[in-house]
């Protein structure tokens, strides 16, 4: 949610910093992502360089055929000279004027005199979008008010504009509005609230309005105003500019009207141009089985009769809080309107936008939940500005209602609050915080009765959710301790210790953390369960791997200049079993890059022995192809331009892991350790040889790793040399070297039965 602050000011005054707002907000309210500044640099006196100016003469450039040369009035006595592209104004036309040394929005460098084609521009005549007051860059911004020249352009026109960026959570939907977080504001520093803008216009004439709600349920509240003697054209400058500063993109005078009257109230609204309706009539009701509708964005849309739509006397014209038709809407050439200000159940619209695929700024206002009682609000404030930009006539109303929903009535106790916020807040205080929040509060012997407001109605609904109203604005006071622990319960299940074992281990190894999407491109994996409405192509499937996207985060953070990252994911996976649900399972995937491939793999298959040895379980690998090895549960391998990585099935790890770790004495009597190089085929696997050394050796043998191959004539072509260094000891007695021959001898004769083994040295 985007709020300009010059709009907020208008409904309430503060005196903080835009900065120290912004942390109230966040600590009471909601986050605040940023404050941004729109419009001109207001530094150095830069302001005081954009001026009214009046054209003095305007013609054509003698060297160029589509630029004007023109004389223009800034309050200096003589004319300036200046050079413009644009062709949209002549003599008499008042604009807005930067002068050298004037910094545009965007700019690097000021604006300075230049020779165009041979003749001097002392300035430079603007266009809104060179303003950032809106988007129109087709011709210059011709002011409609014939101001004095040399006015300060700040003092006609926003200039600039403080943004507040707002992460409005999904219960807080009367935050959606510029008034809603205003009135917030004024709770916070307990300061006057301006009453609810608009006016209705004068209503002239006694046209019938037709509007027929068939779903009162879905549709409680319905307000059709109509407006004949519409002039549909630009917007006022101001109110582009705030607009755009809101983020929405400025349309017409009629359908701006509907923007601002939703992002200044929170109820969104839709235009209709009434001479497009069948029967000139309004009908609220469910689509027809296979019905079509052609909606604003041009797409062709074959309706469910889930689905809410307005209609008129013959077929759907817009689909309900989501999208209006093609065929309605307003155009340049529409002189009769018929404004829709409505209220509409959430959790259909929620459904109808996710079956179309189509989300909106009002349709993601409906589906949280839009207090019915604006409605009416919004119809005022909107039909104000439909009178007042485009010079019409109010001449017909409708309002059909249902059962709108009673305030609800939450018994509160402030002792009780005090007992969970852990402070002593003042009771009276407690009936303030609530009172300036808009709750109606009464007492009632020793609780309160209180009446939850309209716009609160949907997520203030127990006791506990006032305590959390006042607990909110009293965080500030509370202390930076940690709480006492009177006691503990429950623990943590095997699967929950091996996933904070596995972070723990990979953690200590020089992996991060990263947490990509459950959701891939659907050809990733042809046996991956789809998403019937996948909300994008590339998020169509459920994984069944992790490894993959770990991976691209790799070269995602790569490409953002962290070098060389190692990264690490623990997470479920969605195995199809043949019905419409998975088999979730968890599992580890980590990755990294390294200068080759190899290096890579042996820096992946590392990290994974060391956590399979902080796990207690054996590493036995087995070839899987080039690059690639299999171990119990997983796999590790190389995978592309230098990266490799592996990944583990934890729930089948969980089965293995040792129940009881069984300790013995550090022995008292030295080792023996020997190199042992045996000459064997290449495809023995070197895992298969150690676990024949350690069979052969028995409990004597402490232990045995590989710390070399070797390939070449010496060993033949097809065989290798593997390198193993043995250490044995004895916990009862120093062993002799007749005991090391004797354990060296079952050992080669072992590796000799099972893999014609030679040894070597």
């Amino acid at each position: 949610m985007k709020v300009p602050v010059s709009w907020l000011r208008e409904y309430v005054a503060f005196d903080l910093t835009l900065r120290e707002l912004a942390d109230r907000l966040a600590v009471s309210t909601s986050e605040v992502e940023r404050i941004s500044r729109r419009g001109v640099p207001d530094a150095d006196g830069n302001l005081g360089r954009f001026l009214v100016g009046r054209v003095v003469e305007a013609g054509k450039h003698p060297n160029a055929d589509r630029l004007q040369l023109c004389r223009v009035d800034v309050g200096e006595g003589e004319p300036r000279q200046i050079v413009c592209g644009a062709w949209n104004f002549g003599p008499g036309a008042t604009v807005a004027v930067a002068l050298p040394g004037a910094l545009l929005p965007g700019a690097e460098q000021p604006l300075g005199e230049a020779k165009l084609r041979g003749e001097l521009s002392r300035g430079m005549i603007l266009s809104e979008r060179e303003l950032e007051l809106g988007q129109d860059h087709a011709g210059i911004l011709v002011l409609d008010e014939p101001y004095e020249p040399g006015t300060p352009l700040a003092d006609v026109l926003p200039l600039a504009e403080d943004v507040l960026e707002l992460e409005v959570t999904g219960n807080r939907p009367d935050l959606l509005s510029v008034y809603g977080l205003a009135r917030e504001v004024a709770a916070l520093l307990d300061t006057a609230l301006a009453p609810m803008p608009g006016e209705d216009p004068p209503s002239v004439g006694g046209d019938d309005v037709s509007v027929t709600v068939e779903e009162l349920e879905a549709c409680p509240v319905y307000v059709g105003r109509l407006f004949r003697d519409v002039r549909v054209g630009p917007s006022p400058v101001w109110l582009r500019a705030r607009l755009t500063a809101a983020g929405m993109r400025p349309i017409s005078n009629v359908v701006d009207a509907t923007n601002y009257a939703m992002v200044a109230l929170g109820s969104p609204l839709h235009a209709f141009d009434h001479a497009t309706l069948a029967g000139g009539r309004i009908v609220v009701r469910y689509a027809r089985p296979g019905e079509q509708l052609t909606t604003l964005d041009g797409q062709e849309r074959t309706l469910d009769p889930r689905d809410l739509v307005i209609a008129d006397a013959e077929r759907a014209i817009a689909v309900a809080a989501i999208m209006g038709g093609e065929e309605t809407e307003v155009t340049d050439a529409t002189t009769t309107v018929l404004l829709e200000a409505a209220n509409f159940e959430p959790v259909g619209i929620l459904r109808s936008s996710g079956r179309l695929r189509l989300r909106t700024d009002g349709s993601n206002r409906w589906e949280k939940g839009v207090d019915p009682y604006l409605a009416e609000a919004a119809a005022r404030l909107c039909s104000q500005l439909i009178v007042e930009t485009s010079g019409a006539r109010w001449t017909g109303a409708a309002d059909v209602r249902g059962h709108l929903p009673e305030q609800p009535v939450v018994r509160y106790r402030p002792e009780r609050a005090s007992a969970l916020i852990g402070l002593d807040v003042d009771a009276d205080e407690q009936e303030s915080i609530l009172r300036r929040l808009g709750f109606e509060v009464g007492a009632a012997g020793a609780a309160h009765e209180v009446r939850v407001p309209t716009w609160r109605a949907r997520d203030v609904t127990r006791e506990v959710d006032l305590v959390e109203e006042v607990a909110r604005f009293e965080l500030g006071r509370v202390p930076f301790t940690l709480p006492r622990r009177r006691a503990m319960f429950g623990a943590l299940t095997p699967a929950q210790r091996l996933r904070r074992t596995v972070e723990d281990v990979l953690v200590g190894a020089g992996f991060s953390e990263a947490y990509t999407t459950s959701l891939v491109a659907a050809g990733d994996d042809d046996e991956a369960l789809c998403l019937p409405e996948p909300p994008a192509p590339e998020q169509a499937a459920l994984r069944t791997t992790l490894l993959p996207e770990v991976a691209a985060a790799v070269g995602t953070n790569e490409a953002l200049g962290n070098e060389d990252p190692a990264l690490f994911e623990v997470a479920r996976v969605y195995l199809p079993r043949g019905d419409d649900l998975p088999e979730e399972r968890w599992h580890v995937a980590a990755a990294l890059r390294a200068e080759t491939g190899e290096r890579a793999f042996a820096r992946a298959k590392g990290a994974l022995e060391t956590l399979l040895a902080a796990l207690r379980l054996p590493a036995r690998f087995r070839p899987a192809g080039p690059g690639a090895a299999e171990v119990d549960g997983g796999v590790v391998s190389e995978l592309a331009d230098g990266l490799a990585g592996f990944e583990l099935d934890l729930d089948s790890l969980l089965e293995r892991l040792p129940g009881v770790t069984h300790y013995e004495d550090v022995t008292t009597f030295p080792a023996l350790k020997q190199d042992l190089a045996f000459a064997v085929d290449e495809s023995v696997p070197a895992g298969d040889l150690v676990e024949a050394v350690r069979e052969a050796a028995g409990p004597e043998l402490r232990d045995v790793h590989v710390f070399d191959v070797y390939r070449g004539e010496q060993v033949g072509e097809g065989r290798k040399s593997l390198a193993l260094r043995v250490t044995f000891a004895s916990p009862e007695r120093t062993l002799s070297d007749e005991d090391a021959a004797r354990l060296r001898e079952r050992i080669v004769a072992e590796a000799a039965r099972r893999f014609g083994a030679t040894l070597r040295a």
